[in-house]
């Protein structure tokens, strides 16, 4: 395998100094904890990544999200990802990156990659795709493991502003956009992953036919967390979306108040957590 250096730009080869220098930046961050990072990895290896992102249009297994809130591609099969996107995974989920987002983050429980990819791996959207503000499933659908931080990575060169496609932090009420992320070429973008950390690009992108918004995600997860990142431990592990104050028409919500209800019942957490343990793990 490649070594780091190979991997990260010459700036960024002493991640350790990285996550000293801007951890209080990360901690500090509005509307939540968060860092953007440009030209974090050499610029030579990344175009090998962008040459070989697939179309994952016509990759017969790919996930294919057409509906109000989602319409997007993504494909988490490792074991069929080419050369350099599998070196760069390798690294992402590696001790040393690891050790980098615990020191950059703060985050006191040891943080874990995620093999299975869950949720994660190659993302395209292309012309018209939209991905409505969000918080993420807060658990690993398999293990007992807590959702702490999302690393996303972009991949679109001479990415114009019109096309649109930021990526939008808003805040806890959904009335206003703090901040957003132009998806362009080698820039990385780290958040912490809470009940309150609504994100996603709302708006249909305008790019045109032949170009599409290309990234990479992954996710890393936690044996426990502090109980004031979520809300409700019982309500079920999903995407929760969420509507824009003033804007008609927006996520469709699904609230779910009785079947949150039942899921407080032990009875119901009983067997779910039996089915968690000796039925979904096996599959």
């Amino acid at each position: 395998m490649s070594s780091k250096i190979d991997i990260l730009s010459q700036e960024f080869k002493d991640l350790n100094q990285v996550a000293l220098n801007e951890r209080e930046n990360y901690k500090n961050a509005s509307p939540y904890p968060h860092i953007v990072f440009k030209n974090i990895f050499n610029h030579n290896f990344l175009n090998d990544v962008l040459s070989q992102f697939p179309n994952l249009q016509s990759i017969q297994d790919s996930e294919k999200y057409t509906n109000q809130n989602e319409v997007k591609l993504s494909y988490n099969k490792y074991e069929n990802f080419p050369y350099n996107i599998k070196l760069l995974f390798d690294f992402l989920n590696s001790k040393t990156f690891l050790l980098f987002l615990q020191n950059i983050t703060g985050i006191k429980e040891k943080l874990l990659s995620d093999p299975y990819l869950e949720g994660g791996g190659l993302h395209e959207i292309k012309k018209g795709g939209v991905l409505k503000v969000h918080t993420d499933f807060n658990r690993h659908p398999f293990f007992n493991l807590d959702r702490r931080i999302n690393v996303l990575i972009y991949l679109n060169k001479e990415w114009e502003k019109s096309y649109g496609g930021d990526l939008e932090l808003w805040d806890k009420k959904m009335e206003r956009c703090i901040k957003k992320i132009a998806p362009i070429f080698n820039k990385m973008v780290i958040f912490s992953t809470t009940d309150f950390s609504n994100h996603g690009h709302p708006d249909p992108l305008a790019c045109p036919n032949n170009i599409s918004r290309k990234s990479l995600a992954l996710y890393y997860f936690s044996f426990g967390r502090p109980k004031e990142e979520i809300i409700n431990k019982n309500m079920k592990n999903m995407t929760l979306f969420k509507s824009r104050v003033g804007f008609s028409n927006d996520a469709n919500e699904n609230k779910e108040y009785i079947k949150n209800y039942l899921r407080s019942l032990k009875v119901y957490q009983f067997f779910k957590k039996f089915e968690k343990k000796y039925i979904r793990s096996k599959k």
